[in-house]
């Protein structure tokens, strides 16, 4: 437990946001000072409790999507007023009207736990006689807060999408890096074995993990396109806006560089004698530098170097190239080689095509213009009740979570009210904030919500007791706003420490408070955390483990749609693989590493469990990048592929027999978790096939066939020769995908 604490204290979840702070502290601050010197410190507390109750959603995006969340926000939190008014003095029906809320907001993350809290602290603050003046005056607060956070966005509306766009070029970049340093890369295990700790050393002694940087390109690419959809302008038009062609381009080149990875890993089995490894290094090292100028021109809006649109290393690659293949047609080198270092350079010549017309765009200016707002797609309630009904039926995790934090909000509140406790909410508020999904989030919550709040409560009671007056109340109250919501991303402790005095100062603004009620506040926070720590513990488990079996023929059955469509494109059936499809994968993929990662949140962790996920999703990230490899290496004109597209289908008929078995766990014995079949006799054919065509391939040449004439003969070499390597490398990562697939579904002891 102890180790625990540690960590909990010490992770670092976000970077701190002073501009935030600065905004929420002086939208909770100026209606205390101005209450204070009117005469009106009541009034002016309602202003900052509703100022306070919106600036804690913390909107984050584009303007318009800030916008939207503020609206939400806002609104929410004046009616939550008026109801909570209407509440004030009446401790059952408080108990019936709040959990509910509480439960809503976190089925409904649009909601979050604003209706909650706005009803819960306005319900516990003296009855008013005027209910809807209440509910104003947190209006009131909470369009000053929103008025502050959006101010300065109209002129920097871009900015996110700006800032999106260049990490996603970075990204790129770093993945391309990736793949020049492994070009040239000598044995890493003795290096490996050296453990260090300086992260500058280790950034010069380790070769860029391939696996880690794509996957990272990856999420920034989705993160990007998440980005633009929110900007909600150019939709219905027929042609795409600079900013998705930009989005576009970076996908292209990142996989083609996924393609250029695999071309080279097979190129290490088959190298010409010639030199070609250090202009390859260099052409794609200066491909990622041009990336990065072009992130740093996204950022800056067009005021940093785009640098020149070609590049002197891809010509430099070119020749060596060009000389490698002269040398094949003259018998000088191995024709297979020939063909390989042939695809580095077409892979290389791609993205370079692909960089310069990215460079194009960014020149041109990334503008997005203004669009009207936009009503639904559909008001229809029925989704939305339909997937309401299938969380209720299959009692899903977040249901389940749902119902965890409804039954923990009566249970404190009911035995708030039974005690007559007057300040009972505190332990409502503790177990509604800190009550998470896995055991492990939990407890880590509980320990920073403990150690925050004591200190606060203790600092708030010093401060309340030494004040001489309201102003400097005030004065203070915006100090530690300013602390609380700049640095409540980076650790919630922070967020406990300066929030705990803070939420006293503003309830107890007009009527300050004492030791006495410091103390109250920290025995029901440590009151709420035990009925939390409890709710985790007892209340059904997360449901993660049930959802397993499904995620998994999921997983297996998106894998073996883009398998076959992979031999769709090699058949010419499909000119390259549909996006949606490799979405689709990638999304089943990250949907089990989620439920591994909230897995290894639980009290007793199944490690062994958890390894073969683990194995099994980064498995499935490869097998995506062989497939991308081999869809891209294949030509627009149909060639004999030998027994590929044989050996697609049965790796893809094998992932469908495993997602009929892993999603019916119960039926699944120890004879259905046999290896998968080694596919050596196809293996061997390809093998063989490749042989053939480089036979022909020559006596063609001899034949007196033109060198530069493109003959089916010399097309099959090239699209054979690269795609060889890459589909053994499949055959292994898709055995993988199945047997950790089959081992983590088998029943457990």
């Amino acid at each position: 437990m102890l180790k625990r604490a540690r960590e909990a204290y010490v992770q670092a979840n976000g970077q701190a946001s002073p501009m935030y702070g600065a905004a929420a502290a002086l939208a909770v601050a100026v209606p205390l000072i101005a209450g204070a010197l009117t005469g009106h410190a009541a009034q002016g507390s309602m202003i900052a409790l509703g100022a306070y109750l919106v600036a804690l959603r913390a909107p984050e995006g584009p303007y318009g999507a800030q916008a939207r969340s503020l609206a939400v926000g806002v609104a929410v939190v004046a009616i939550g007023a008026a109801v909570g008014g209407l509440l004030s003095g009446h401790l059952w029906p408080t108990v019936v009207v709040v959990p509910p809320l509480i439960a809503l907001g976190v089925a409904v993350p649009r909601i979050g736990s604003t209706a909650g809290l706005a009803v819960l602290l306005s319900a516990v603050r003296p009855p008013s006689a005027d209910v809807l003046a209440v509910g104003l005056l947190e209006l009131i607060g909470g369009l000053l807060t929103a008025g502050l956070l959006l101010a300065p966005w109209p002129a920097r509306r871009l900015r996110p999408l700006r800032a999106s766009l260049s990490e996603c070029a970075d990204a790129v970049a770093e993945a391309l890096d990736a793949v020049a340093e492994d070009v040239g890369a000598h044995d890493p295990e003795p290096l490996e074995a050296v453990e260090l700790t300086d992260p500058d050393l280790l950034a010069v002694t380790r070769v860029p993990d391939w696996e880690k940087k794509r996957r990272a390109a990856s999420e920034a690419l989705t993160a990007a396109r998440a980005t633009y959809r929110l900007y909600r302008t150019g939709r219905g038009r027929s042609d795409p806006t600079r900013p998705e062609r930009l989005i576009d381009g970076l996908a292209r080149v990142l996989h083609e560089t996924v393609t250029l990875q695999a071309v080279l890993e097979a190129a290490k089995n088959y190298p010409p004698d010639r030199e070609w490894r250090l202009e390859t290094q260099t052409a794609i090292s200066a491909l990622a530098a041009r990336l990065r100028l072009l992130a740093g021109g996204i950022a800056t809006a067009g005021e940093a170097p785009l640098g020149r649109e070609e590049s002197a290393a891809v010509r430099r690659m070119g020749r060596a190239a060009e000389q490698i293949r002269r040398a094949g047609l003259a018998g000088d080198e191995d024709l297979i080689a020939v063909a390989l270092i042939s695809q580095v350079r077409r892979s290389i010549d791609r993205i370079a095509g692909e960089v310069a017309a990215n460079r194009r765009i960014v020149a041109a200016g990334l503008r997005i213009g203004l669009g009207p707002p936009r009503m639904p797609g559909t008001l229809d309630p029925m989704p939305v009740w339909e997937r309401a009904r299938r969380a209720v039926r299959t009692r899903s995790p977040a249901f389940r979570q749902v119902s965890r934090v409804f039954v923990t909000a009566v249970a404190s509140m009911a035995v708030a009210a039974a005690a007559g406790l007057s300040h009972g909410h505190w332990a409502t508020i503790t177990a509604m904030l800190s009550l998470r999904a896995t055991y492990g989030e939990t407890v880590d919550r509980l320990v920073q919500r403990v150690g925050g709040t004591a200190a606060g409560a203790a600092i708030a009671a010093v401060i309340l007791t030494l004040a001489p007056g309201q102003v400097t109340v005030a004065v203070i109250a915006f100090v530690f706003a300013m602390a609380g919501f700049a640095m409540r991303s980076v650790n919630f402790a922070y967020w406990a420490l300066f929030g705990t005095p803070l939420a006293m100062m503003l309830l107890d603004f007009s009527t300050p408070a004492d030791w006495r009620t410091a103390g109250e506040r920290i025995a029901l926070t440590v009151a709420g955390t035990a009925m939390a720590y409890l709710a985790v513990r007892l209340l059904w488990p997360a449901g993660h483990l049930e959802r397993l079996p499904r995620q998994l023929g999921r997983l297996l059955d998106t894998h073996a749609g883009l398998v076959r469509s992979t031999a769709d494109v090699l058949a010419g059936e499909e000119t390259r693989l549909p996006h949606d499809r490799i979405v689709a994968a990638e999304r089943a993929a990250e949907a089990v590493a989620e439920t591994r990662a909230r897995l290894g949140h639980e009290r007793v962790p199944d490690k062994e469990l958890i390894a073969e996920l683990d194995r099994a999703v980064h498995a499935a990230h490869r097998t995506r990048d062989h497939l991308i490899a081999v869809a891209r290496l294949s030509r627009a004109e149909a060639v004999d592929t030998g027994p590929v597209p044989e050996i697609l289908d049965r790796i893809a008929d094998r992932f469908e027999e495993t997602a009929t078995l892993v999603e019916d766990p119960e039926e699944l014995g120890a004879q259905d978790a046999r290896p998968v079949e080694e596919l050596d006799e196809e293996l061997a054919d390809l093998d063989s096939h490749l042989s053939a065509i480089t036979r022909r391939r020559r006596a063609e040449i001899k034949a007196g066939v033109d060198r530069e004439e493109v003959t089916p003969l010399r097309q099959a070499l090239l699209q054979v020769s690269g795609t060889r390597h890459t589909i053994r490398s499949l055959r292994r990562d898709a055995g993988t995908v199945v047997e950790s697939s089959l081992a983590a579904a088998a029943p457990r002891p």
